[in-house]
C-alpha cells in the first residue's frame, strides 16, 4: 500500500519556499533579458545567386534548392549563438527586393530595407558560380545606423554540392562572424 505525507508550509517554511521560488523565477527574467538586450536585430535580405555562365548552363534546380538551405542554415546558425534575432520582412518589401537590383549593388538600399523594418544590422549572402568546379561565398552585413559593413568575408568553394555550399557556410559563420560580435 502507497502511503503519501504532505506537509503544509505555514509561517517561515512558507515564507522561505516563496522566496525560493521567487528567486528563480527572477533570476530566469533577469538571464532571459540580458541575453535579449545582447541581441542585435538582423533584417536578412537573402542570399544572390550570380551565375557567370547562364547563357550556357541555366541554374540548376539543385541550385536553386541550395539557396533556400544556406538562407535556412544562416539564420539557424545566427539564432543558435543568442546574438542575434531576425526582423521579419513583409511580402510587400520581399517582391520589391526581388524587382530591384541586386542587394550589394544597388547603391545602398539594403540600409534602406533595413530601416524600413526597424533591424540594427542588415545581412546578405551572394554566391558566385564561376564554373562547376570553381564558386566563391560571400557574407556581408551592414549597420543601418552608420551605414558602414561591419561584417565581409567571403570564401571560395571546389565543387557545386550541397556539401561545399553547406560547409562553406558553417565556416563563414563559426569562425569569422560569431567571433567578430563575441565584444
Amino acid at each position: 500500500m502507497r502511503h503519501t505525507v504532505t506537509r503544509r508550509l505555514s509561517g517561515p517554511a512558507l515564507a522561505v519556499w516563496i522566496g525560493a521560488v521567487s528567486l528563480l523565477a527572477l533570476s530566469s527574467i533577469q538571464i532571459h533579458s540580458a541575453r535579449a538586450a545582447d541581441e542585435r536585430s538582423v533584417a536578412f535580405l537573402g542570399v544572390h545567386f550570380q551565375n557567370d555562365n547562364a547563357g550556357f548552363e541555366p541554374t540548376s534546380a539543385a541550385e536553386s534548392a541550395r539557396i533556400g538551405k544556406v538562407e535556412d542554415l544562416f539564420q539557424a546558425k545566427l539564432k543558435e549563438s543568442h546574438k542575434f534575432v531576425f526582423v521579419a520582412l513583409p511580402d510587400e518589401l520581399k517582391r520589391r527586393i526581388a524587382a530591384g537590383q541586386a542587394v550589394g549593388t544597388c547603391g545602398g538600399c539594403e540600409l534602406a530595407y533595413g530601416k524600413e523594418v526597424g533591424a540594427q544590422l542588415v545581412a546578405w549572402i551572394n554566391v558566385q558560380k564561376v564554373s562547376n568546379l570553381i564558386l566563391n561565398m560571400n557574407v556581408y552585413m551592414a549597420d543601418v545606423s552608420t551605414g558602414k559593413l561591419v561584417f565581409l568575408r567571403s570564401v571560395d568553394m571546389r565543387g557545386n554540392t550541397d556539401e561545399s555550399w553547406m560547409r562553406s557556410l558553417a565556416l563563414l559563420v563559426k569562425n569569422y562572424l560569431l567571433p567578430t560580435f563575441n565584444s
